[in-house]
């Protein structure tokens, strides 16, 4: 099924139009047939040759209908612009050309009416001067009469040719489903209609309603009771008499679990002007007041009145409802973190922002870690990078990795002691921030693993004398982390050159010169230690600091400089490189 809308200013003959299409009414109210005017959505069906049945949802044009209007073509990826011959450019045609082009909508037909009533050539160029600059610069026109049956051929002809080039949704994406319509039939129970843009629906499915499950028990379209629908598709579900009393137009109907619904979503505006503090947001067939705060001149966090479930990438309107204004958007993180209480925060977020694209790579690299399947709710594209760190559901970028890597190593040097070399995981954890314990085996450096509740050295993979010096080692540098064994102590120790490379190689021990040896995670202890002093240091600051001599502090010194963790100046002196040196 293909589902095209129609859009166009009050009483220019869209509903004439659809009914000479389809042979049905749309209206659907007396009043609407007594005023000859459009107030609520309208849906009709047709058979057109080559490409199968094609549903209309017919829209309001009055300006008081507006909203209707917009939850009519929010979900509708093709549209049908109609204007009159007998008329000149109105205003709704600008404001229904704004919504489509806001919604990026880039499939539909230009259709000028009357053309029995006056002659169509100034309408059609006027039109397609409006539609030059908008998504539907491309859109074909038509020029009919729905009174006399005039170029109706040619347009359904050419109807079917753009719906032919329209994309084919996916059949197994997650349902997402706009309520437009809801109404009770006697015997049945609660039905709700709307339009569904992708996904299959089928009978005995559940969805989810603001995390409440309701049970589909029974599928219609088109007018007829079906096992299942396939987006794009027009739908009404039956779905009892248990539905929720709140479930309304305006409500969103979906695959449970596959959505992380959040009311404070940051979206990069497309349109010109600034957006006023109480817009109103139009998505799917849903419009609500929400509190907009700039980011920057593109970029506005919005905070809505109740959750919903949005994804990256999503389009939808910003509508000012004092002008009339309109502005499109793009959802970049549906899930938006709070801002904090100081200068700069708006621009450090519009920032990081800038970093968007949709991909897994983008979200993993800018969000440090994060669970794969939220990304799977939240509508993230593309692999896994491959630098990533991949632990369970968890995804953790390279830099990230190497931050806490580098932290975890420094901890277990400060935290270990010889009575009691274990250090307990939760306090390794709570130290880090890390969000759960299971990414912590990945993280640890060589030379310790987890056991049980604990993370303890590793010394059984060593040779008897060589870990018993180790178990000497340990002690004297726990009880002061820079001051390395000498060279009559480690033959005392009966440690050969061969021996130090061993423990150096398992991550015992780090060695920063021949004969110089400390606990693995002393360099990040230093930079830790360093960071307290006024950059740029001289050596001697830093041998202070440490509470080391000469023999150990230019060698680790030295090391800190080719590991990329200090800059030696030309006068000698050096500074922490990167975050620590803030």
């Amino acid at each position: 099924m293909h589902v095209v809308a129609t859009a166009g200013h009050v009483d220019h003959g869209k509903s004439t139009l659809v009914e000479a299409l389809t042979g049905m009414q749309p209206d659907r109210l007396a009043d609407e047939r007594r005023r000859g005017l459009s107030i609520e959505l309208g849906y009709c069906w047709a058979h057109l040759d080559g490409v199968g049945d094609v549903a209309f949802v017919d829209v309001p044009g009055h300006e008081r209908f507006v909203t209707t209007m917009l939850a009519g073509v929010g979900p509708v990826p093709v549209a049908m612009l109609v204007v009159a011959a007998d008329d000149p450019w109105m205003p709704q045609a600008a404001e229904h050309l704004a919504a489509l082009d806001a919604l990026d909508v880039r499939h539909g037909v230009l259709v000028v009416t009357r053309a029995d009533l006056a002659d169509p050539a100034p309408a059609l160029a006027r039109a397609q001067a409006e539609l030059a600059s908008t998504s539907l610069r491309d859109a074909p026109a038509v020029v009919v009469s729905g009174r006399t049956g005039q170029g109706l051929a040619e347009l359904r002809s050419t109807l079917a040719e753009v719906l032919r080039a329209t994309p084919v949704p996916d059949a197994e994406a997650d349902v997402r489903l706009w309520v437009d319509r809801r109404f009770h039939v006697r015997g049945t129970g609660t039905v709700v209609t709307g339009t569904l843009p992708a996904g299959t629906v089928r009978v005995g499915d559940t969805l989810s309603f603001e995390g409440r499950p309701v049970r589909v028990r029974g599928v219609e379209s088109l007018g007829a009771a079906v096992p299942s629908a396939v987006g794009v598709a027009r739908v009404a579900l039956d779905l009892g008499g248990k539905a929720p009393d709140l479930l309304r137009r305006g409500s969103v109907l979906v695959t449970p679990d596959a959505y992380e619904p959040a009311d404070v979503v940051d979206v990069r505006l497309l349109g010109e002007g600034r957006v006023p503090e109480r817009p109103v947001l139009h998505i799917g067939a849903t419009s609500l007041a929400v509190h907009a705060r700039p980011l920057a001149e593109d970029l506005v966090r919005l905070t809505l009145p109740h959750p919903l479930p949005l994804r990256i990438g999503d389009r939808a309107l910003l509508r000012d409802p004092g002008s009339r204004q309109l502005w499109g958007l793009r959802v970049l993180d549906p899930v938006a973190p709070p801002l904090p209480r100081r200068r700069g925060a708006a621009a450090r977020r519009a920032k990081d922002l800038a970093a968007v694209d949709g991909t897994v790579a983008s979200e993993v690299e800018r969000r440090g870690v994060v669970r794969r399947s939220r990304l799977v709710r939240l509508g993230a594209t593309g692999d896994v990078p491959a630098a990533a760190l991949v632990a369970g559901d968890w995804l953790v970028s390279a830099a990230q990795v190497r931050a806490w890597r580098s932290s975890v190593a420094a901890q277990l040097t400060e935290a270990s002691t010889s009575s009691r070399p274990a250090v307990p995981v939760a306090q390794v954890v709570r130290a880090l921030g890390l969000p759960d314990e299971d990414l912590l085996p990945a993280l640890l450096p060589s030379g310790w693993r987890r056991s049980g509740n604990a993370v303890s050295p590793v010394t059984e993979d060593l040779p008897g004398h060589v870990a018993s010096a180790l178990v000497s080692i340990r002690e004297q540098l726990l009880a002061s982390p820079f001051d390395a064994p000498s060279a009559d102590r480690l033959r005392e120790l009966g440690l050969a050159p061969r021996d130090l490379a061993l423990l150096a190689r398992g991550g015992h021990l780090l060695r920063v010169a021949d004969g110089v040896v400390l606990l693995s995670g002393a360099d990040d202890l230093a930079v830790r230690r360093l960071a307290s002093l006024p950059q740029p240091f001289t050596t001697s600051e830093a041998r202070t600091a440490l509470g080391t001599s000469r023999r150990v502090v230019l060698p680790l010194l030295g090391h800190l400089d080719r590991t990329g963790r200090t800059v030696r100046l030309p006068d000698d002196r050096r500074r922490l490189r990167g975050p620590a040196a803030d």
